[in-house]
């Protein structure tokens, strides 16, 4: 509290030193040729000096700190009349605002002369401009507004476009209640690897605001896109710069209100910057001379912090009045933070098989990126840009689980004593290079890119410790102690996971403007993905029960190379090893004790998709635009494992697929007049399963197992129930339709109102497969599925300054989503399960979603602060459907509210304060198991995060 006051308390010195020295001119530019329109990029000049500015793309300029006193400014643009105003007077404390419109100059007209400028991409206005023209339904948030709103990555800006909402604790991302699957990420137009196993989609967290130019969401199809195409496209502009220069350094630093005062524990051997230390070492090798406890982190206090650099400078490549320009722009940051979650967990299979009431887990995650770009205009006519982006995040936590004894599993005779300590370190390293070209020649536009991804995904030594009788530790007893659980081989564990993707991938567009009012478009979309997995495990087995635990964090007692038993049959004073697969038993005489081992479960999958497609732009009296298009793709996928868990006459397996489809569109926008449209959109889309939901292989965590089916992508080699009965299903198709309204009725207001539908045929769900263990599994699930749906979005200005200004603006997006699918009685092949009910809605699916944001920029003197308020919501929705008798898992929905309030202090400081989170709700996952009674899953809260942040521009 001292410091927060502190903060403040500099905050207010700041702004009184401001006020009390300097004065400032703003004002806006307009041009009397077309009815005052704003003028973007005119010169202003303090005559005498070489102080100046620009005005912006609204036609709006400043010029801040100035010492008081009389000066004459004047106003210039290329091809109008030079306007000079002489005694403005600059008053310390006070803005003086002078509004100017500009008119041609006399004996040049526009016709004259050709102007070519640059718009602010990222400025609200700028981007609805763009929404306004565009051909195909789209949303877009740009860095001003993400700037605005405090908003620090991409996952964020989505979550503030109607219909969008995340999965709280994870990076999941629903679009019209459809979840990761249906949806597809790419970058400056090529597509992104996923980071993640369980993902499809790359984790939209780990791009920070700083390099986000603006985030584009388009949830109606056009040719352009690949056809893996259902509830929509986010494409993540990065950011450039084209100007004469500028660095800018920020820090930040935060702390989180449940964080706050903990002691946090961390994996050993992992450093404070997100990089594990042992890449290099065999497993086996970890395991004998690294033991298990987690490491003490009194070093560093559970601070948030965070550090960016941004710095950009553009030449002139052949002389100052060439047009050929080099552009430059970089950006480099760090961020680290701390989450201490605290409730409970547990996993209801066919029973209840384990609860643990109390639940603590100290998390610290960290994001490190660094971004480049290189930009050559070689005219105004051809451009090229070179992207490269690296990004290395982790996340360490450690995790206690039954921490007051009160732990259940239905494998002991006891309700309670059953405890598990799980400490696991996840790193994943995302390198994506990228090579594109815009070219004009003429009446032909060429545009084109080129993608080469890598993605180095691990988890290395995950170490899970089982004990039985915990509660013992608080008998005050020093004669009796926990033991060891050892109902199988692997419930005490060392695992270690390797995931490896590439991807190569290309676009290439032309157009043909073949008359003012008639475009053709001609395109081709390749790529080809590789990815690769593997994991082992280690257990430990034949633990003395003769060693006495007083203390969960002091392990490495027992398990450490003294102890280490070697041989079958040597059991002693000590522990073993265990491996599923043992080392080459005939060759090596090794067994699965206490010797090295195979890998446990393997995949390798690959992708290759070949398209092209051609569409035209039919534009009808200024008034009707139809673009039609067809795509063609031609697809090729393929899976093949060697797994644990699957009927040893399926395994090892593959499956492959090859595919031809043909995926027709149309789009029609009918200007109602210059401010208002109607969009129509038809199309039919497809979605092919994912690696993760076709591979046989289970991820076990505390208290959930998720894993792959490979019949989802369609098999006739086994029999099955209600899976292939008519044809192969390796995709699903898609039909599309979607209708929007759009009244564009300021600069930076809009009202729109949409409506749409799809059926998804033959849908994958995340289901409860009939397991003991409560294994959730991929199946087909049904016929079809039928979705419809309703938005609302509204951005209005409330209160306007003296200027004409928007000074109380107001936004809101709803979104209501009505699904619907049927569900066969009995599924079987690879694996099985039931229905009990004919229908359900989808999974991943809100009916209701909102976003409301309130923005206040007032002045006062000389300080204009932004204070804006952002809340989100979405109602339960299906996390994994429930099987035979029992019900759903359902995630309940929760509301947030965030408050961020930045101030800028003259030309070079911003200080910007946020409180984020702020309602605290409770994040909970249950099921329902009988008659309407349920049982919680998770919960957890994750707590308030206070920030401060200070940006200075050299």
């Amino acid at each position: 509290m001292k410091l927060i006051l502190l903060y403040f308390c500099l905050l207010f010195a700041l702004q009184i030193s401001a006020q009390e020295t300097t004065g400032s001119i703003v004002g806006t530019l307009t041009d009397k040729e077309l009815n005052n329109e704003p003028l973007p990029f005119a010169n202003v000049l303090i005559k005498g000096t070489t102080k100046g500015t620009t005005s912006d793309f609204d036609g709006l300029y400043e010029l801040a700190r100035l010492q008081p006193g009389t000066y004459t400014l004047s106003f210039s643009y290329l091809g109008y009349e030079t306007v000079e105003i002489p005694n403005v007077e600059v008053v310390v404390g006070k803005v003086t605002t002078v509004n100017v419109p500009m008119g041609a100059s006399e004996g040049m007209t526009l016709d004259e002369v050709v102007v070519t400028v640059s718009a602010k991409k990222d400025s609200e206005t700028a981007l609805l401009l763009d929404q306004k023209k565009a051909v195909e339904i789209k949303t877009s948030i740009g860095a001003q507004e993400l700037a605005r709103k405090g908003v620090s990555d991409a996952a964020g800006a989505v979550a503030q476009i109607s219909g969008i909402s995340k999965q709280e604790g994870s990076n999941n991302v629903y679009v019209r209640g459809l979840g990761d699957r249906y949806l597809s990420t790419t970058m400056n137009g090529l597509s992104l690897p996923s980071n993640n196993i369980n993902n499809k989609n790359i984790d939209l967290n780990l791009f920070s605001s700083d390099i986000i130019e603006s985030v584009g969401v388009s949830k109606a199809y056009t040719s352009k896109f690949y056809g893996d195409f259902s509830a929509g496209n986010v494409d993540i502009s990065s950011k450039e710069y084209t100007g004469t220069g500028f660095f800018d350094a920020s820090v930040s630093t935060g702390v989180n209100s449940r964080a706050a005062g903990q002691d946090f524990v961390k994996n050993e051997g992992t450093g404070y910057f997100g990089f594990y230390n042992r890449y290099d070492h065999n497993p086996f090798a970890v395991i004998l001379s690294h033991g298990v406890d987690p490491v003490q982190n009194n070093k560093i206090a559970p601070v948030n912090t965070g550090i960016a650099l941004s710095f950009g400078k553009s030449y002139r490549v052949f002389g100052e009045d060439s047009e050929s320009l080099l552009s430059f722009f970089g950006n480099v940051s760090f961020d680290s933070k701390y989450r201490y979650l605290e409730g409970s967990q547990a996993n209801y299979g066919t029973n209840l098989d384990v609860l643990f009431p109390t639940v603590e887990r100290y998390i610290q995650s960290t994001t490190s990126t660094a971004l480049a770009n290189v930009i050559f205009k070689i005219d105004n006519d051809n451009k090229l840009k070179f992207n490269s982006l690296a990004v290395n995040s982790s996340s360490d936590e450690v995790g206690y689980y039954g921490t007051n004894g009160l732990g259940f599993s239905q494998d002991l005779n006891s309700d309670k004593g059953y405890f598990q300590l799980n400490s696991q370190f996840n790193q994943d390293l995302i390198l994506v290079n990228q090579l594109t070209g815009e070219h004009t020649f003429d009446n032909i536009y060429l545009d084109y890119g080129v993608g080469y991804n890598r993605v180095f995904a691990y988890e290395p030594d995950r170490k899970r410790i089982t004990l039985n009788n915990y509660d013992l530790l608080f008998d005050n007893d020093p004669n009796t102690s926990p033991d060891f659980g050892q109902q199988n081989n692997f419930n005490n564990q060392r695992y270690f996971q390797n995931i490896e993707d590439e991807e190569l991938n290309s676009r290439i567009n032309l157009s043909y403007q073949i008359t003012p009012a008639t475009k053709l478009n001609v395109g081709y979309n390749g790529r080809t993905k590789e990815r690769s997995f593997d994991n082992q495990r280690y257990g430990y087995k034949n633990i003395s029960n003769n060693f006495n635990i007083t203390d969960v964090n002091n392990l490495n007692s027992i398990f450490n190379l003294d102890n280490f038993v070697l041989g079958q049959g040597n059991e002693g004073e000590g522990y073993q090893t265990h491996v599923f697969r043992p080392l080459d038993p005939v060759n090596t005489g090794l067994s699965q004790t206490s010797a090295p081992g195979e890998l446990e479960n393997t995949y390798t999958g690959k992708l290759d998709v070949s398209a092209g497609y051609v569409s035209a732009e039919f534009n009808l009296n200024d008034k009707w635009l139809f673009i039609p298009g067809i795509r063609v793709e031609s697809i090729n996928q393929n899976i093949a494992y060697d797994v644990i868990n699957l009927r040893p006459d399926l395994n090892p397996g593959s499956n492959e697929v090859t595919e031809s489809i043909y995926l027709p569109n149309l789009n029609i926008k009918y200007t109602v007049n210059e401010d208002q449209n109607i969009r129509l959109s038809g199309s039919q889309t497809v979605s092919f399963p994912e690696f993760k939901e076709m591979a046989p292989f289970v991820y076990e965590g505390v208290t959930q197992r998720i894993g792959g089916n490979p019949d989802v992508l369609g098999r006739q080699d086994i029999a099955t129930i209600n899976y292939n009965n008519v044809k192969d299903v390796s995709y699903s198709n898609i039909l599309n339709l979607d209708l929007k309204y759009e009244w564009f009725f300021s600069r930076n207001e809009i009202l729109s109102i949409g409506a749409f539908a799809k059926q998804i045929q033959d849908p994958i769900n995340l289901v409860v497969a009939n397991d003991a263990t409560g294994t959730q599994r991929y199946f087909r699930t049904g016929k079809k599925a039928d979705v419809f749906g309703a938005e609302l979005e509204l951005r209005k200005n409330i209160l306007m300054d003296d200027e004409e200004q928007p000074e109380l603006t107001f936004g809101l997006n709803v979104s209501y989503i009505h699904t619907k699918q049927d569900l066969y009685s009995e599924i079987s092949g690879s694996y099985s399960t039931t229905f009990n009910r004919q229908s359900d809605e989808l999974q991943g699916s809100s009916p209701l979603i909102a976003n409301a944001d309130f923005n206040w920029s007032p002045t006062f003197g000389n300080y204009s602060p932004v204070i804006n308020l952002v809340g989100n919501y979405f109602s339960d929705r299906i996390f994994a459907l429930g099987s035979g008798q029992l019900g759903n898992i359902i995630e309940k929905g929760i509301p947030t509210l965030d408050l961020v309030w930045k101030n800028s202090f003259g030309e070079h400081l911003e200080v910007t304060l946020n409180a984020k989170n702020i309602l605290d709700p409770t994040f909970e996952i249950n099921r329902e198991i009988v008659n309407g009674e349920r049982i919680i899953l998770q919960d957890f809260k994750r707590g308030v995060d206070l920030g401060l942040s200070v940006k200075y521009s050299f």
